[in-house]
């Protein structure tokens, strides 16, 4: 034998080769989101907040070199997970955030949310969920601001002067659905809105339409597996009339089509196995419809990928039978 010593080099899972490169999945990705991008920017429109979105993405590149530099790993802007990671979160963030609130975001999105588990693929959360949860809990006040911008159309006999307004899920939560279906007329008032993106929120969660459209485009194009958006968002269409909710409204509203599609795709954070990939929608789907039923939170759909996410490992056991095997039986 050799006495020269073998250098192993060990990966994080899933130890699966392809020939698709990183930077096109994200590249990908990017194209799917920027037609709920740039509708936010169309809704919500100031040079602030298209500085948000510069300011993002450029502090994401910027945390991507310090994390690099911190863990004595190789710098690597070329596969754009981090042009991801700050468009992502700057979506989920209200319009009218101030610039420093986006730079801490975007900065512990990429430190905590993937460096310090050990970069690219070995993340266990979302990182842009990451940067969100802790603004959320550090700063509520700001996270839940949200301003009325020239092109949002508001509510029915509400002021178009008025300095901020509520959500939808946020009017649910605090007045319940009739007075929502008050403010905007009628249901189908309502639903509309909802589908297009014309009501409040964060930048880029508003349109059902266009983040259903980004969604199909990463699924025909092989991205992504449509088990986990299907049966997210079809758990929370069953479990939302029985617990009093309409389930229209329900898939509709908030930010459940962008982390069915975007968030809870995450390859690092997502199971590996279609059974595993099913029950991990399930879950999420229940646990989003618990948080906003009987949480304090009106949206849940943060908390619960974040939540679900622990318990990734547990479902990726949740393995087929292989064929030509069965179990012993003893006598």
């Amino acid at each position: 034998m050799d006495d020269k010593m073998i250098d192993l080099v060990v990966t994080s899972s899933p130890h699966i080769r392809d020939k698709v490169k990183v930077s096109s999945i994200m590249w990908d990705v990017v194209i799917a989101l920027l037609p709920a991008l740039v509708a936010g920017l169309y809704f919500f429109w100031s040079l602030h907040t298209l500085g948000i979105v510069i300011v993002s993405i450029i502090s994401a590149e910027l945390a991507e070199i310090l994390g690099a530099w911190m863990f004595r790993k190789p710098v690597s802007l070329k596969d754009f997970s981090a042009v991801v990671t700050g468009v992502l979160f700057v979506m989920v963030m209200p319009p009218s955030s101030p610039y420093w609130l986006i730079v801490v975001g975007a900065f512990t999105a990429i430190i905590l949310g993937k460096w310090i588990f050990g970069g690219i693929g070995s993340n266990p959360f979302n990182p842009a969920l990451v940067g969100r949860a802790v603004l959320m809990i550090s700063w509520p006040a700001l996270m839940t601001t949200w301003k009325v911008f020239p092109r949002i159309i508001p509510p029915h006999g509400v002021s178009a002067n008025a300095i901020t307004m509520a959500t939808p899920l946020n009017v649910v939560k605090l007045h319940g659905f009739s007075q929502l279906i008050a403010e905007y007329g009628t249901k189908a008032a309502l639903y509309k809105a909802l589908f297009l993106g014309n009501v409040g929120g964060s930048l880029g969660e508003t349109s059902a339409l266009l983040l259903l459209i980004g969604g199909l485009y990463l699924i025909l194009k092989g991205v992504i597996d449509w088990k986990i958006p299907t049966a997210y968002i079809t758990t929370v269409f069953v479990l939302s009339p029985i617990f009093g909710r309409d389930p229209l409204f329900s898939i509709l509203a908030g930010g459940l089509f962008l982390g069915a599609f975007f968030m809870a795709t995450d390859y690092s954070s997502s199971p590996i196995t279609s059974q595993g990939r099913l029950w991990y929608g399930i879950s999420l789907g229940f646990v989003t419809v618990m948080i906003r039923v009987f949480g304090a939170y009106p949206e849940g759909v943060m908390f619960s990928i974040l939540i679900v996410q622990l318990f990734v490992p547990f479902f990726d056991k949740i393995l087929p039978h292989v064929y030509g095997h069965r179990k012993e039986v003893k006598s």
